[in-house]
């Protein structure tokens, strides 16, 4: 049985040349980075060279780079950090109701502890509306937090356009952006577009799990969540994981053009909605103006959970949204206003780079399949 590996939004397959740098760190070079000798020295050679990889493809300099070990960590590292180094300047933080649980959940955890947490609901193509945002931001506010796209959705934000917003309010706050899915796949601008803090993660790229990073805007300041070393800049201590940072700058090199990709992947997506169309009780949740990497829909009347395990005794791999939510119903598309019907029954298909026009073919086969058998199975 062939496998069709269609959940990329949770994680990648590590690229060949990201494992083979990755086995020789560890192997040859695998001295600590802090340590004073010639193999220490040789390991934070390799280590700055991930950095410098990485604030390439952000447009930023070296020293705004501090590696975490993931999306997850940077996203709370930003959130709290930035929380905890201006309550004295005000208590209000704005976010979506559509973030990542690794902001979703620290937001509601600092709500706890005295802060006021504004949401901002999505429309019907998932996207926060700038209106909303210029009439709930004060000069109180310390913190403006959205996601560049959506992770179960694909849903781009008009993130371009926030920067003016804090600044025409004259709120002191930063402006964080989890740009997970993003970064790798579209144009990420932290300069150009006035962003103080932005996350990122190696295995939405085909680097290892384990790895991410924090952009931090020189003059930005936040305060750590951990303490006990020199590593980072003292703001993420602990010796790194030269390895996976190592590979992760790896796979970055190794990223293809970003515009060719993302050609292929409208093409994956266009043909994946046009065979979708087709199918009874079929219906698309990801907008048409969404990042093409990623596509959601339901199947009503099947739940996600029940298509999952039919799909994957075929080889073919899915979700039903966030790897993280470990199959709670989506608070996406509830925010989004779906009837309970089709979030019970939402599947979020993701692409790669090492997709295909025949791996589409073969899950429109079996999703056919799913409908006609399960359906029976019902009516019985």
């Amino acid at each position: 049985m062939n496998e069709i590996y269609l959940d990329n939004s949770a994680t990648t397959m590590t690229c060949e040349e990201a494992a083979q740098t990755a086995c020789r760190m560890m192997t040859l070079c695998y001295g600590n980075p802090s340590s004073l000798h010639s193999k220490g020295h040789e390991a934070a050679i390799e280590l700055e060279k991930a950095r410098a990889s990485c604030a390439g493809l952000l447009g930023c300099e070296k020293e705004e780079i501090f590696f975490t070990s993931g999306g997850t960590e940077s996203n709370n590292t930003a959130v709290f950090g930035a929380a905890r180094a201006l309550k004295r300047r005000g208590n209000k933080i704005i976010t979506t109701a559509f973030e990542h649980s690794s902001v979703g959940e620290a937001v509601q955890q600092l709500e706890k502890d005295g802060f006021e947490v504004i949401c901002l609901k999505p429309d019907q193509k998932g996207r926060f509306s700038p209106e909303e945002l210029r009439e709930v931001i004060d000069d109180k506010t310390i913190l403006v937090s959205i996601m560049y796209v959506n992770n179960e959705t694909g849903a781009i934000q008009p993130i371009e356009c926030v920067r003016r917003i804090i600044e025409r309010a004259k709120a002191p706050a930063l402006f964080h952006v989890d740009a997970v899915q993003a970064f790798g796949k579209l144009p990420v601008k932290p300069k150009k577009w006035g962003i103080d803090l932005l996350s990122a993660s190696s295995h939405k790229i085909h680097g290892p799990k384990g790895a991410g990073l924090l952009y931090v805007r020189k003059g930005a300041r936040i305060l750590p969540l951990h303490f006990g070393g020199e590593q980072e800049q003292k703001l993420r201590p602990g010796t790194e994981p030269v390895a996976l940072l190592c590979a992760m700058g790896e796979a970055i090199r190794q990223l293809p053009d970003l515009s060719q990709e993302l050609t292929q992947m409208q093409t994956l997506n266009r043909f994946c909605r046009e065979q979708l169309a087709g199918i009874e009780n079929v219906h698309i949740n990801s907008d048409l103006d969404c990042l093409p990497y990623i596509l959601n829909f339901s199947v009503e009347g099947i739940r996600s959970e029940t298509m999952l395990h039919y799909l994957a005794e075929k080889g073919i791999y899915v979700s039903s949204g966030s790897a993280c939510a470990r199959g709670k119903k989506s608070h996406v598309l509830a925010a989004m206003g779906l009837s309970p019907a089709r979030i019970d029954s939402a599947v979020r298909v993701s692409f790669s780079r090492y997709n295909t026009l025949s791996d589409v073919e073969e899950l429109v086969k079996e999703i056919k399949n799913a409908n006609n058998t399960l359906a029976r199975s019902r009516q019985k």
